[in-house]
């Protein structure tokens, strides 16, 4: 690991570690050959997290949650990037923008997230409107007090099915400097809701087990409490979530490209070709070299992230930097570590080849890597005027 670690957090990385080697490394073969994490490996991984003081730690003491600091979820996110989503993610960290409910919605939605009696889906992305989220068809419009839910959301997802989802939709347009923009709002809509359907979608073949769900509405009529924060405030709330979701993407990223490097590693040391470990020949030494230098600044990066964000001083541009060059590490890293196993990096006998095709969705999911760039180029270009 490439940065100071106080010995409070070295306590929780030992935590985590001793949790992983006995809840999640041992079924890593099974839930990617099966496609399925087990209800039952599922309710055994989230009652363990919760023994341990990780099952929502990443939300305030004063709702019931760990408390835990940025620095502190730098590496727990890290950690768990060792391994697949579809076994850390029943280890839940709730979505941070339930903080945003009030009144009654905290009893029924913001607490029971912190205990785990229900789960929830971020209901963003569309089929027409992933990168574009202007582009997004969902909307609802007043009825009297009420809102009618119109539209579709799809890769949205969970490893299991969600009791209820924060769904964004279009309520309007406004006015802007640029044009009309459209007013977006986050809704939350309980599974089982008259006119919510959601069921399975694609299965990926990243992180065999983490499902991804569909969710369609179809005049589904909601209250006036089932808003979350304000009318047209919906994109403020998802940007608080896509913000350091970005930066832990990065962190798990360098996790999993640690772990892949330790693989590759070992074996340049221990396949002979030639009489020698083919470590020794300068096309494997250097790649393991480049690897380690780009994982240093991976790490570096992400930690300096987490330092901005610790002091409120972290921006847009900041958390598109860190999740573009930390997933576009790990694949060059995954991909070098399969060149260097030569035919058996791509044999399902090793572990490798299940890592290299987990690496690569990380450089589409929450923001492609041409979107991080968008965000660069905006945040470099704008004090300029163009």
């Amino acid at each position: 690991m490439n940065f100071h670690v106080s010995h409070e957090n070295e306590l929780l990385l030992k935590t985590v570690k001793s949790f992983m080697e006995a809840e999640m490394f041992p079924h890593e073969e099974r839930v990617d050959s099966t496609g399925e994490v087990p209800e039952e490996l599922g309710r055994q991984i989230e009652a363990k997290a919760k023994e341990l003081g990780l099952y929502a730690c990443n939300l305030p003491e004063e709702v019931g949650g760990g408390g835990l600091g940025y620095d502190a979820m730098h590496l727990i996110e890290r950690e768990y990037g060792k391994t697949s989503h579809a076994l850390h993610a029943w280890a839940a960290r709730p979505t941070e923008i339930l903080l945003a409910c009030e009144g009654d919605q905290r009893e029924k939605y913001l607490l029971p997230c912190v205990t785990g009696e229900k789960r929830e889906l971020f209901g963003l992305t569309e089929p027409e409107a992933g990168s574009d989220v202007m582009g997004m068809k969902t909307n609802a419009r007043k009825d009297g007090d009420d809102w009618i839910l119109n539209g579709s959301k799809h890769f949205i997802s969970g490893p299991c099915m969600p009791d209820f989802a924060i769904v964004f939709a279009a309520t309007g347009e406004d006015e802007t400097k640029r044009g009309k923009r459209k007013r977006v709002t986050a809704f939350l809509v309980d599974v089982g809701t008259p006119g919510f359907e959601c069921r399975e979608g694609n299965k990926c073949v990243s992180y065999r087990g983490y499902k991804t769900y569909q969710l369609s509405f179809d005049d589904v009529r909601l209250g006036p409490g089932q808003i979350l924060g304000e009318e047209g405030k919906g994109l403020e709330l998802s940007g608080q979530w896509l913000g350091m979701g970005r930066i832990w993407v990065g962190a798990c990223c360098c996790g999993k490209a640690e772990r892949i490097l330790e693989m590759a590693t070992e074996w340049a040391a221990s396949r002979k070709q030639f009489g020698q470990p083919i470590g020794r020949f300068q096309a494997t030494g250097f790649r393991l070299a480049d690897g380690a230098m780009n994982l240093r600044a991976a790490d570096l990066m992400v930690a300096d992230a987490v330092e901005r964000a610790e002091r409120g001083a972290m921006e847009d541009a900041d958390a598109a930097m860190v999740k573009v060059y930390c997933s576009e590490m790990l694949n060059r890293i995954a991909d070098d570590a399969v060149q260097i196993h030569g035919g058996m990096g791509l044999m399902e006998e090793l572990p490798i080849q299940r890592l290299w095709r987990d690496s690569r969705l990380e450089r589409i999911w929450d923001g492609t890597s041409e979107i991080q760039r968008h965000i660069i180029t905006r945040s470099i270009l704008r004090p300029l005027g163009a």
